[in-house]
């Protein structure tokens, strides 16, 4: 793959007994309501309201001809930024907290192309801002684990990967992927009680709007996973979560259906592979994509990786409170409780130790749910 020497290592393996399966079939519990009252507000999803004279949505595929608008592709468009190498044969087009996109150059392409270059840097993120210290390896890492994770997935959903061949600067850390018009929504599937939803439960009793059994904790596991999609905040913005109801509004019920059960399915498959390697996937968010040319939903972004899921060890799986995670959670709380940081200034670089130990999060993750060695 281009991600480095790679061989079997002695990850955790086998069943664990006191963490059963989900179900993929279950049916999924009350999905949410639509906001309540006369001139309620609906979030925008980056997909526009059908019925006449509605106008036809970006999706994320930008229109063609002369002085078309560079798409939005859930990242914000703007100038490279200064690490951002040049590449022959690509030209950059948009950028996200970790992520730089390039499409082919207008001298390599007849009008736009439908091939894409993402490059998965060792920036990090928190709290809404891009740290600035990068972890390394953190990119070639995020790129693996996302490959992998699309191999397990096969029968389910089809991906946008195209090719590992990149240009040798962007090796191992970078995919050409098919472009695709994206639903500007977070599909995130959550199997357990933590974070966010956690702090909407304690408040309301629900998560987006679906009702969940009284006297949760964090950390519990949910009688069956619930799909809690949020809104795709641009570049230092927060994701808002909505019930489902809001997609089927922006999206249609035959299109916000099929993404919460492709949604549901995988996660239900990827929890069942990672508790077998010993870890606890309790949530994570897929982004999907429409084929330009044939409509089929397809998988996109980042897949499963610590940046877009939460992993918890078994073995130190208990339900009460915080759980240790495979993620930046130790680079946060060093934010929070060590480096004084107030959270509106920029942040503060990260000492040689939490860079170290964060790097470690991430190929530990890696190695577990993979069997194979970072190298």
């Amino acid at each position: 793959m281009g991600v480095g020497r790679v061989r079997r290592s002695s990850a955790r393996l086998g069943t664990v007994n006191s963490i059963p399966p989900f179900d993929p079939g279950a049916q999924p519990q009350n999905l949410g309501v639509a906001p309540e009252g006369p001139g309620a507000e609906v979030p925008n999803l980056g997909v526009a309201p059908k019925g006449p004279g509605a106008e036809v949505p970006n999706l994320g595929v930008a229109p063609e001809g002369p002085g078309a608008e560079v798409p939005n592709l859930g990242v914000a468009p703007r100038e490279a930024p200064a690490q951002a190498p040049a590449i022959e044969g690509w030209r950059f087009l948009a950028a996200g907290k970790v992520r730089d996109v390039y499409e082919l150059d207008n001298d390599q392409a007849d009008g736009q192309s439908d091939q894409l270059l993402v490059v998965t840097t060792d920036r990090i993120s928190a709290y809404d801002y891009i740290l600035p210290t990068p972890i390394p390896d953190k990119g070639k890492v995020l790129t693996a684990l996302s490959v992998w994770w699309m191999d397990q997935f096969g029968e389910i959903a089809p991906n946008h990967l195209i090719s590992l061949e990149v240009p040798e600067v962007v090796k191992g850390r970078a995919m050409i992927v098919q472009r695709l018009a994206m639903f500007q929504v977070e599909c995130v599937a959550r199997g357990y009680l933590t974070g966010s939803g956690l702090k909407e439960y304690q408040a309301t009793g629900r998560v987006t709007g679906i009702e969940l059994p009284a006297g949760l904790q964090d950390g519990d596991r949910l009688p069956q996973p619930i799909f809690t999609p949020a809104t795709k905040a641009e570049v230092g913005q927060h994701d808002e979560n909505v019930p489902f109801d809001y997609v089927v509004t922006q999206l249609g019920q035959e299109a916000a259906a099929q993404l919460r059960d492709l949604t549901m399915r995988l996660y239900a498959k990827a929890h069942d592979i990672a508790l077998e390697r010993g870890l606890i996937l309790a949530d994570t968010k897929f982004e999907f994509g429409a084929d330009p040319a044939s409509g089929q939903i397809t998988l996109g972004d980042e897949v499963l990786t610590p940046d877009s899921s939460r992993y918890w060890d078994t073995k130190t799986y208990q339900p009460g409170g915080p759980q240790p995670s495979f993620d930046k959670q130790y680079l946060r709380d060093w934010l929070t409780h060590q480096s004084a940081w107030d959270k509106a200034s920029p942040p503060p670089p990260l000492p040689e130790e939490v860079v170290a130990q964060t790097r470690a999060r991430y190929i530990e993750a890696y190695q577990t749910l993979t069997g194979q060695v970072f190298a």
